[in-house]
């Protein structure tokens, strides 16, 4: 990984020191000595001492939420695991006892773990749930490896990671899938037991890891508690999720990269504005929350351990020349949303210069990253559906308010660079709309003989949304309005692409149903575009 965006200012002094004590001899005498989430009102108190359990027992399996791998680099990946042998308890601590607990580490290139090539010990602190996130390195690039936990007397499943290409090497094939929204309450988790048997690099989540509403009636599974609002909720919720035997066999397959949307902390939630109009400083405490309770359940490097109501999560990653991704956060820094939030026509504010997803240091960050990259495909995973997309029939306009449609300014800003400085094939991937669309973005959304800047592909959910539909009649209508759609269809499941020098294909993987445990998959349609060709075309013999 490299680029990775800076920190706020206020928070950045706090943070090196924080990582130079995580870099010293133990991770639990730099928790003695500093509390990182002081700003969270139920955060567990600090030990003050720097001792730890090397032979902790248990009286069931601490790995009952899986394990994890993320963030591939040429040398290394993130390893993640929670110890949590009683994963729902009301409290949070997962059914462990108040104390820092040591527990091995191995990777192997072999499944059977006998070819063992690094090993080490790593410490789960009680103030970070028990969660253990291990940054490896000196691994050989573009190679599988196998990696495995032990704690007391259990033994973790043995997960596998790939990492990346070296940087300056010339990479002849990358495949990876992403996804998003993956309500428990409206589906089961079928499109990841398909996406797991997948062959892929790497996968991405675009958001809505976990919902946040509470217990709703007549859906095909329920969530364990009402809304959370402070860390100890937040942790059940990621933990019920994480339960999930798909989701675990998905994340034990690849290597995930990982962003958040909005319901990892609530509904259409924009900086420090939630949707009931809390006031600021009540709010954030919430969020404080949240964020700890994403970075505790995902395999995140340090400079994303946040700070208080503060989380770097946006970052560049890039595999050998082909590819450099661009991953996105669009709710920690943007503006409220314009004209009262929702799906209207548009006020005067959603064309405000001020209005921002972003926030300046990010979008600064972005187009110096897509100007500076030197790869064949310039990836920007992010989170909301970036063309145009005016949802009403007819004459009249209207559009959705939390997406890029309500923030033109800071569209057009974007796209008028893609179209100056000419990056090399930009892409842009998105999630949360709960439905697959092919976009051109266009340098003029109004003018459909405006040059095609870029290509987008929007992932459908997970299960978000229940089964879904594949066309209506009124979706016809409106794609008949908005010209640089070029695909349609609203079943749930996930986005494969596959890239070459010279060609990027994606496949949109569409499962029957989601409310029921099983389903078959299927390839709805296939998308390519050749390098060198804004916009993408439907594979021959495809018809949509």
């Amino acid at each position: 990984m490299s680029n990775i965006g800076s920190p706020p200012a206020c928070t950045a002094h706090r943070r090196r020191f924080l990582l130079q004590l995580l870099k010293g001899a133990t991770a639990s005498a730099a928790f003695a000595l500093l509390n990182p989430f002081e700003a969270i009102a139920s955060a567990p108190a600090i030990e003050t001492t720097a001792s730890f359990n090397k032979h902790p027992k248990f009286k069931a399996n601490p790995f009952t939420l899986g394990v994890a791998s993320g963030d591939p680099l040429a040398d290394g990946f993130v390893l993640w695991t929670r110890l949590a042998p009683e994963p729902l308890s009301e409290d949070g601590r997962g059914g462990m006892m108040n104390e820092t607990i040591a527990l091995k580490w191995r990777i192997a290139t072999d499944e059977k773990m006998q070819r063992i090539v690094k090993r080490g010990t790593a410490l789960a602190a009680p103030q970070l749930a028990h969660s253990i996130h291990v940054e490896v390195h000196d691994l050989k690039p573009a190679r599988d490896y196998f990696y495995q936990f032990t704690a007391g007397a259990f033994e973790s499943e043995i997960g596998r990671a790939k990492t990346a290409p070296a940087r300056s090497a010339n990479v002849e094939r990358l495949a990876f899938a992403f996804a998003s929204c993956q309500h428990y309450e409206d589906g089961y988790y079928t499109a990841l037991h398909h996406l797991a048997q997948e062959d892929l690099d790497f996968v991405i989540h675009l958001g809505d890891y976990i919902y946040e509403n509470g217990i709703s009636k007549d859906r095909p599974r329920r969530h364990n508690s009402d809304e959370p609002t402070t860390l100890a909720g937040y942790r059940n919720r990621y933990a019920l999720y994480k339960s999930d035997r798909h989701l675990q066999a998905a994340h034990k397959q690849f290597a995930w990269i990982v962003t958040w949307d909005d319901h990892e902390v609530d509904n259409n939630y924009a900086g420090a504005i939630d949707q009931d109009d809390s006031p600021p400083a009540e709010f954030l405490q919430r969020r404080a929350a949240a964020y700890q309770a994403y970075y505790e359940h995902l395999p995140l490097r340090r400079s994303s351990l946040p700070v208080g109501a503060q989380m770097q999560l946006y970052r560049r990653l890039t595999f050998g020349t082909l590819a450099e991704f661009n991953v996105l956060d669009t709710r920690q820094y943007r503006t409220d949303q314009p004209c009262g939030d929702g799906v209207k026509v548009r006020c005067a504010a959603a064309l405000d210069e001020r209005a921002t997803l972003t926030g300046p240091a990010q979008e600064r960050w972005l187009l110096d990253g897509l100007g500076k990259s030197r790869a064949r495909w310039n990836v920007v995973a992010q989170q909301l559906i970036m063309a145009q997309f005016d949802v009403k029939a007819g004459a009249a306009q209207e559009f959705n308010m939390d997406n890029w449609s309500g923030y033109v300014a800071g569209r057009n800003r974007l796209i008028g660079y893609m179209l100056r400085a000419r990056p090399s094939n930009p892409i842009v991937i998105s999630g949360d709309i709960h439905a697959n669309f092919v976009n051109d973005i266009k340098a003029d959304f109004t003018d459909e003989r405006s040059p095609t800047v870029a290509t987008e592909f929007v992932g459908t959910s997970i299960s978000s949304g229940g089964d879904g539909y594949d066309q209506r009649p009124e979706s016809l209508r409106r794609l008949a309005e908005n010209p640089h759609v070029k695909f349609h269809n609203a079943q749930r499941g996930y986005v494969r692409c596959t890239l070459t020098p010279q060609t990027w294909q994606t496949d949109y993987r569409v499962v029957e149903s989601v409310t029921k445990p099983s389903s078959a998959i299927s390839t709805r349609a296939t998308f390519v575009v050749e390098s060198g060709t804004a916009g993408a075309k439907k594979a021959e013999g495809e018809s949509c």
